[in-house]
């Protein structure tokens, strides 16, 4: 039987309120005082550096599934990106993710599709969620790592000192397209992950649960809409694995082959 999470669940107002605050930020970045194509080409830019470098190679790819090995360094820049996704700290982001792959689409998932699209995009977040007790045993590779545990701790104040950078680099119009647009742009990208792609898309192989492959979330979150492909074959770096399924993730981590800081690429057997 389906929950209704409004009659039983409370609400999380830490978490609305921010939602709201970021939000009604991102709106102003549409009035003509802050409007700029410098401005909108600055979002842009942060929407790669922390969408695709921080959340989707570096939080999902690299740690998460571990499917490459990288420098320490390297590992330490993308999860930095991802932390000023504003998206939680890595070591709850990674930990939560991990937890979904193991119950997915099931009563334990955070996230579980069979909840409606609106929980399983936004609501999960806003509505007090699961029990994070679980959280430390998903999250024994890197919770004792400093900087992780660092990042964990510093997310907003990373992202105020963003803001006071676009500040002085190009005004309120970058802070508004650079941190709020920004933000609220790939948080709606990134759950359409956990929404979009177990309800609309299709189906290549069995996963035991409601994934799909949807080609336009595909190129909004740079190849993370082969869901189903990925549900599959949770260890490969690779999740678009035919021809036509573009995967820019995947280019970039060949790419990072090539300069030799990519080593150890898991792929699907068919596929490799």
């Amino acid at each position: 039987m389906i929950i209704t999470t409004s009659t039983k669940r409370s609400i999380n107002w830490v978490n609305t309120l921010f939602f709201v605050i970021v939000h009604t930020g991102a709106i102003f970045a549409f009035f003509p005082q802050f409007f700029s194509w410098k401005a909108v080409g600055i979002g842009l830019l942060f929407y790669w550096i922390t969408g695709g470098l921080g959340v989707t190679l570096g939080f999902h790819r690299l740690v998460t599934h571990r499917s490459f090995h990288s420098p320490k360094w390297l590992e330490y820049l993308l999860v930095l990106f991802g932390t000023i996704s504003c998206q939680g700290g890595p070591i709850e982001w990674i930990g939560t993710h991990r937890i979904h792959h193991l119950y997915s689409d099931q009563e334990k998932d955070p996230h579980d599709s069979n909840q409606g699209f609106w929980w399983s995009h936004m609501g999960w977040l806003i509505y007090n969620r699961h029990d994070l007790s679980e959280l430390p045993k998903f999250t024994k590779d890197i919770s004792e790592d400093l900087v992780y545990q660092f990042l964990e701790k510093n997310m907003i104040q990373l992202q105020v000192l963003l803001g006071i950078g676009l500040l002085f680099w190009g005004g309120w119009s970058f802070v508004f397209w650079g941190v709020f647009a920004r933000i609220v742009w790939v948080w709606h990208c990134t759950w359409l992950v956990n929404s979009a792609t177990h309800k609309f898309g299709y189906t290549s192989h069995e996963s035991s649960d409601k994934s799909t492959n949807c080609w336009w979330v595909a190129i909004l979150v740079f190849g993370e809409g082969w869901h189903n492909n990925h549900h599959a074959y949770q260890y490969s770096a690779r999740h678009g694995l035919e021809w036509w399924e573009v995967d820019l993730t995947w280019m970039t981590i060949q790419f990072l082959e090539l300069l030799g800081l990519a080593k150890n690429i898991k792929l699907a057997k068919k596929y490799d």
